[in-house]
């Protein structure tokens, strides 16, 4: 079993030291700054021609997984944050508990959530729908939260204006890609790992044009090792309990075995892919190095612990499957 970071990770790594040894500064502020704007809009360009409205249409109908999934993604996850942030079990950044709170905030991840469940031998159509519809309700609701929630104004104001300012950025490249799927789907099926490497790159632009205004703020002068461990640590905090309480719950409201699968991947994971460009929008750009630390580390928290959970309930699925021996057979006919 690998615990190592995965690939794309270790690349995030990489681009966090390039900007804190190389931040982009003079001219190459405003190049990086255009670049990663038209990098974000094609990113979810790439997302909205991806989605399958059959995939959707399949799972739609399981209205009370959707319910929860979404309860634990937009109510649950904020309050265990925003208790936390109350709590402020030791003294760091305060800047790293509203991190922990914006990344309470963000919507389920898409595609390692149905990859989990598949594995898992979850409901994969459930969980396309179910992880579709957070992301596009996050679109919406992660803005007002984070207006209502942590009072922190961005460039651009209120929260409404934010909203608006995320469906120009987001929203409608998203529409546009996923209107223009008949036409393009074809390619996009045939070069979904090309594509793939485009949705890494917007976020390793994104990473890099934070990271370097963030260095030269001084970000390393406010978080050290210990903080770094800190994080770690109560990103495991966090997801156990969420774990914990999506299994339960799910267990408690009759879901069968393949419905609490999707429900424990789909209620437990947080979007990278959705949160640093969310991010880049809502908050002033001094901060947004500091915000997405604790989204970072969550990331390849729930990457590696989900794989392990994957696996447990892979393994426990195809025991249920095998014959029992003859022996045993035998012995409970007798």
């Amino acid at each position: 079993m690998r615990f190592l970071p995965d690939r794309f990770t270790q690349t995030l790594i990489g681009t966090v030291l390039l900007a804190t040894f190389l931040p982009a500064s003079g001219v190459f502020v405003a190049f990086f700054n255009n670049l990663t704007i038209f990098a974000i809009g094609l990113l979810f360009f790439m997302h909205g021609a991806k989605l399958s409205r059959e995939a959707i249409f399949a799972g739609s109908n399981n209205w009370r997984l959707h319910l929860w999934v979404m309860c634990s993604t937009f109510i649950i996850f904020p309050v265990l944050g925003l208790l936390f942030q109350w709590w402020h079990p030791i003294d760091v950044s305060p800047q790293i508990y509203s991190g922990f709170v914006y990344l309470c905030i963000l919507p389920a991840t898409v595609q390692s959530a149905i990859a989990f469940t598949s594995m898992a031998g979850g409901n994969v159509a459930a969980a396309v729908c179910s992880a579709s519809a957070s992301s596009l309700l996050g679109i919406f609701v992660s803005p007002l939260l984070v207006g209502l929630l942590m009072h922190v104004q961005g460039t651009t104001g209120d929260s409404l204006q934010q909203v608006w300012h995320i469906m120009l950025q987001l929203l409608v490249p998203f529409v546009a890609g996923h209107l223009l799927r008949p036409l393009i789907g074809g390619f996009v099926e045939r070069h979904r790992k090309m594509i793939g490497k485009t949705d890494q790159t917007s976020i390793l632009l994104v990473v890099y044009t934070a990271f370097s205004e963030a260095v030269t703020q001084g970000i390393w002068h406010q978080v050290g090792l210990g903080s770094l461990l800190f994080i770690v640590v109560f990103s495991l905090v966090l997801l156990a309990f969420i774990l914990v309480i999506n299994t339960y719950m799910a267990r408690w409201m009759g879901f069968s075995k393949a419905d609490e699968i999707t429900i424990v991947f789909c209620g437990s994971k947080k979007s990278l892919a959705n949160g640093i460009p969310m991010a880049n929008i809502l908050f002033p750009v001094s901060a947004i190095g500091m915000m997405v630390l604790p989204l970072m580390i969550f990331h390849q928290v729930q990457l590696m612990t989900c794989a392990v959970l994957a696996k447990r309930y892979q393994r426990k699925q195809l025991a249920k499957q095998q014959p029992e021996p003859k022996a045993q057979v035998q012995a409970k006919m007798n």
